[in-house]
């Protein structure tokens, strides 16, 4: 049974981007806001107590997307800032790792459903980027001029203002995105 608090839960200071429950934790979920922040939350605490964990300036602009890795204890978020970054939630006084390819707002982020170490990305520039946190960090390989990072597994392009983004939970590698005006399904050979 659910008892509901007339309470809100507030600490941010502005607007609430994106919520997301813990997959471990049943009591625990996490918030990102245009006031730069990730917040941590237990709903067993009274609401103006509930925030545990603040993340202050998680990024340089809104912080519009999060999602938990269902294995290990890491948060990926984007940014108005076109920025990716991981949060180890053991410990978050910095950014576990930091990936700056798009060259617009991050518009949805999730973990890959059984590989804890794969990801993926959408933005406002049209992409949708797959990334995998187990290639070793090396000497960014440089294409046309351009520096691609090592853990850049694949790019997808071809859908204009590309909303969301989702593994399938059985098919390995399969991704569902939804634009403007459709959306795609694709398979990599990467994942």
């Amino acid at each position: 049974d659910w008892l509901v608090s007339q309470q809100p839960f507030s600490a941010h200071g502005s607007s609430v981007e994106d919520l997301q429950w813990s997959p471990n934790e049943d009591h625990v979920f996490s918030s990102c806001s245009t006031d730069k922040s990730i917040r941590v939350w237990d709903d067993r605490a009274v609401a103006h107590k509930a925030c545990m964990i603040t993340v202050p300036n998680a990024h340089d602009s809104d912080v519009n997307v999060i999602n938990w890795n269902r294995s290990e204890p890491f948060i990926v978020s984007g940014g108005d800032d076109g920025v990716i970054k991981i949060w180890d939630l053991r410990k978050l006084d910095s950014h576990a790792a930091l990936f700056k390819h798009h060259s617009g707002p991050i518009t949805s982020v999730e973990w890959h459903p059984t590989d804890s170490s794969v990801f993926g990305a959408s933005g406002e520039d049209n992409q949708v980027s797959l990334w995998d946190l187990g290639v070793e960090s090396s000497e960014p390989l440089v294409i046309d001029d351009t520096e691609v990072p090592p853990q850049l597994l694949f790019i997808h392009q071809g859908q204009e203002e590309i909303k969301e983004l989702h593994w399938h939970p059985h098919i390995p590698g399969v991704v569902a995105t939804t634009s403007l005006d459709n959306f795609n399904i694709f398979k990599t050979i990467s994942v």
